[in-house]
């Protein structure tokens, strides 16, 4: 066994950096679901810069430090308050914000959301098919993002106003009527922010033929900065 790792100890070594690095420096998160749509496709992969907002002890949730601030429309990736799993949602509401909702459209600190039809769509869901889509544009403040509404989905369209704690934000999914997101799993706390979603690297069509989507390489995911 000692000869092995003396004979593999460069290998090893690159391992464990590599490890690092991807758990406290940058990562890459593959999208399974259609949470997201219509900005992210299952199948897609995206680059996280984890040094975004929090410098964390690896492998750990434990923040040492401070990088940056959360901003309303930054995509970001977490673990769940709920069950620990990774999930990628958009930022919402900031600590401090008065928040509600009322029949699917956002009130903020008094400031009702602005919405502009972008036209229909199809969403396939599994187990139950084809459904008519309706994809707008959201305007919240100086954050103006693309997401999708499904009228014929049961989903949560109302709350009550609440206002976010210190060190906590409300994450919702593009994908408003199909995304499990703060609604259901409650607000995020800070040490659970993994990190900023910045672009798209890759992306096959996983859902049918898995042909790279080659159009999707490289994509920002806030192309109106």
């Amino acid at each position: 066994m000692n000869n092995w790792l003396r004979a593999n100890k460069g290998f090893l070594l690159f391992l464990a950096l590599f490890g690092i690095f991807r758990t406290a420096v940058a990562d890459w998160n593959p999208i399974p679901s259609s949470s997201m749509h219509p900005n992210l496709l299952e199948g897609d992969v995206v680059f996280v810069n984890r040094l975004a907002y929090n410098v964390k002890v690896p492998l750990t949730d434990i923040v040492i430090g401070h990088t940056g601030e959360p901003q309303r429309g930054d995509i970001v990736t977490f673990s769940s308050p709920a069950n620990g799993t990774r999930l990628i949602k958009r930022v919402i509401a900031l600590p401090g914000d008065r928040v509600e909702m009322r029949n699917e459209q956002l009130i903020i600190n008094g400031q009702p959301a602005a919405y502009t039809e972008l036209g229909a769509a199809t969403e396939n869901i599994h187990g139950v098919g084809p459904l008519a889509a309706v994809r707008v544009d959201e305007t919240l403040g100086n954050s103006s993002h693309a997401i999708q509404f499904l009228p014929q989905v049961k989903a949560r369209r109302d709350f009550a106003p609440l206002v976010v704690p210190p060190g906590e934000y409300m994450m919702l999914g593009d994908n408003r009527d199909n995304s499990e997101d703060s609604r259901y799993i409650g607000l995020v706390p800070r040490a659970l922010l993994i990190g900023r979603a910045e672009r798209v690297l890759a992306s096959a069509d996983i859902t049918s033929n898995w042909m790279p989507r080659a159009e999707r390489f490289g994509m920002s995911l806030y192309p109106r900065q």
